[in-house]
Parts: C-alpha cells; sequence; structure tokens
C-alpha cells in the first residue's frame, strides 16, 4: 500500500501564542511494501508525522493517500493502520494469546479464525511457545514482538512504528530491529518506523526520510544519503562518529584548510566549509602531505583505529569544534604524540558553501 502525502501541514501554538510548524508542507511518497525510516533529532516531526497518517492528530493543510484512498478525514479505526509504541502497551493481566487476539474480538471475528491468526501472528514473531504467558514473564524485546504481533494480526494496510526500540538495551535493540526487518519483509506490509538512532534506521530501512524543523532534508537510499548529502545538516546528522567540519576556502582549483590543500576542485575561487568523514583520512607513509597532525588520543577497535586530533584555536580554524577523529586501519600501529601526515579520499571529502547547502 503506497502512502502518499501532499503539502502536509500541522502547526501547533504555544503558550504564548506562537505558531511552530511541526511539519511543514511535506511532500512525501512511500512506496508499496517499503520499510521507511523518518530520521531526525527530537523536535524535528517525525513523530507528528507519523501520528497524522496513523490520524491520531489533525493536519492543517495538506492531504494523505493510502494507495488511491484519501484518508485525511477518516478516524484512526477506519483507516487501516497497525500502530505501535515505544511503550509496548500490553494489557498485564492478559496472556500473550489474550494480548494478540483482543483486537479481533473488537473487530468481532470469529472465534475459530481468531485463534488460527492469533496462532500465526505469534509464530511469525517467534513466540508461539509463549503464548500463555504474562508480559511481566518475558523480556523487553519479546513484549515489543508481542506488540507488533497484535498490530499485524488486524491485518492492517500499513504498519506505524514509533521509537519501537528506545526503551530496549544494546543488545535487545540490535536483536529486535533484525526482527523487525524480518518480519516486514516475510509480510511486505508497508511500514513506517520512526527513530532518532541514525544507526537503527540505516541498518533496517529500505529508504530513509531526514527531517529538521518540520521539513524534509533528504530522502533516499540510507548508503546514498550517508555518501551524498545534500547539505551540512544531513552530513553531521548521519555517522558516527561526527564527520569533521572545517572552515576552508578555494584557491586556484585547490581546497585550502589552514593553508594545507588537501583536495582538487573545479570550482572556482570562494570561502566555504569542508566535511571530511573521519574514514575519510589515509597516513601518508611517504609524510609528504603537509596535512599533518600530532595524535593526542588513540582508541583501537580491531581492524580500526580512531586517532583523536585536538587543536588549538590559534592552530587551526575548524568551524564547530576544537577536536577531529580519523579512523584508519590498525595496522598504522600509531601511538599519542605521534605526528602523523594525512592524505583525505576525495570521496569521503564534501564541498558547502557558507549557507551549509552542498557544492
Amino acid at each position: 500500500m503506497e502512502i502518499r502525502m501532499v503539502n502536509l501541514t500541522k502547526i501547533f501554538t504555544s503558550k504564548n501564542r506562537k505558531e511552530v510548524h511541526a511539519v511543514d508542507h511535506v511532500d512525501l511518497t512511500i512506496p508499496a511494501g517499503k520499510l521507511i525510516g523518518l530520521l531526525g533529532p527530537s523536535g524535528c516531526g517525525k513523530s507528528t508525522t507519523l501520528y497524522l497518517i496513523a490520524g491520531l492528530l489533525k493536519q492543517n493543510e495538506g492531504q494523505i493517500y493510502f494507495g488511491d484512498d484519501e484518508v485525511s478525514e477518516m478516524p484512526p479505526e477506519k483507516r487501516g493502520i497497525g500502530l505501535v509504541f515505544q511503550n509496548y502497551a500490553l494489557y498485564p493481566h492478559f496472556t500473550v494469546r489474550e494480548n494478540i487476539l483482543f483486537p479481533l474480538q473488537n473487530l468481532r471475528v470469529p472465534k475459530e479464525e481468531a485463534k488460527q491468526r492469533t496462532y500465526e501472528m505469534a509464530k511469525l514473531v517467534g513466540l508461539e511457545e509463549m503464548l500463555d504467558r504474562k508480559p511481566k514473564e518475558l523480556s523487553g524485546g519479546q513484549q515489543q514482538r508481542v506488540a507488533i504481533a497484535r498490530a499485524l494480526v488486524k491485518k492492517p494496510r500499513v504498519l506505524l512504528l514509533d521509537e519501537p526500540l528506545s526503551n530496549l538495551d544494546a543488545r535487545l535493540r540490535l536483536q529486535t530491529r533484525e526482527e523487525i526487518k524480518r518480519i516486514q519483509r516475510e509480510t511486505g506490509i508497508t511500514t513506517v518506523f520512526v527513530t532518532h538512532d541514525q544507526e537503527e534506521a540505516m541498518s533496517i530501512s529500505d529508504e530513509i526520510v531526514v527531517m529538521k524543523d518540520g521539513v524534509i532534508q533528504q530522502k533516499g537510499h540510507p548508503q546514498d544519503v550517508y555518501d551524498h548529502p545534500d547539505n551540512l545538516f544531513v552530513a553531521k546528522f548521519l555517522g558516527s562518529p561526527q564527520i569533521n567540519v572545517f572552515d576552508a576556502s578555494i584557491e586556484n582549483k585547490k581546497v585550502v584548510i589552514d593553508g594545507m590543500p588537501v583536495g582538487d576542485t573545479e570550482l572556482p575561487d570562494q570561502k566555504l566549509i569542508v566535511g571530511i568523514r573521519p574514514e575519510g583520512f589515509a597516513v601518508d607513509k611517504t609524510k609528504k602531505s603537509p596535512l599533518k597532525f600530532e595524535i593526542d588520543l588513540v582508541e583501537t577497535i580491531g581492524r580500526d583505529t580512531t586517532l583523536v586530533i585536538e587543536v588549538t584555536a590559534e592552530e587551526s580554524s575548524l568551524l564547530d569544534k576544537k577536536t577531529f577523529k580519523a579512523i584508519v586501519e590498525a595496522e598504522n600501529r600509531i601511538q599519542p604524540k605521534d605526528v602523523v601526515h594525512f592524505i583525505v579520499k576525495p570521496e569521503k571529502m564534501h564541498l558547502f558553501d557558507l549557507q551549509g547547502k552542498r557544492l
């Protein structure tokens, strides 16, 4: 089921009567059968967008379509949605079976059919052996899977997940996000997944939608958005460690940071902002590169080493931080206080104008 939003706008009024555009004239199409991650910092409008799709909030402007059906004015129960919140919202005195079955009882589904569908959903989420347990007897990840089964048992047209993993520990988050992707692929249901965790969104989404201040900043395949950010906000939001950001200039077809050329370009001379991914640095073993720094901290984790470089204001014109990070292969055996010469990989260097738009 394709979901289409046209000029979707939601305005809240604050206590001082100031209007806040939580969702600001959004045009977005979510392809049928795909898992789409709505991603962004707190207050960016991602959850508001989800609640507008669900019908829990009423838009000020715009339309929402499920396929050819406009659902903008439909109440939530008529839209054919399955909704999973971050707090699971299970009935504690019900068993797993009764929690999954409950929506079918409200829909007056025949008893035998409801029983069969409940078992099928429990099996889909891997809980068919736990149907007679109460929620308190389950782990957080298992409780979340019960909530997903309960949302799917109604055979909804779309599945909506609002920060479904935020209450889980790191190990369970990893396990449960893999389960969500498996369930989505097996059912083929169009799914919208809201999260502030970029790694989470990038790992399971077919496409991600990055939002800021109610506006879509970029949409696309996760790796494409990471490799080709449209603006500085997207570049800084995606990636861990965060992209390194420098004041720079273009001089005679050279990208120059603090008087040091770091790459070539066909752009005309100008001031600009340069973003370099931590993995965009390579060690120049010939020591001929003018880009060199003393290493302050070394973090080695398996095959990679993260080098932390602290730079004083006198040494550099770093845009918004006094440290930056480079990820290099562990075989380099670099130690703190070593002076390292770097080469920048062109595909990992991004150029932005002073307003943050990609050049």
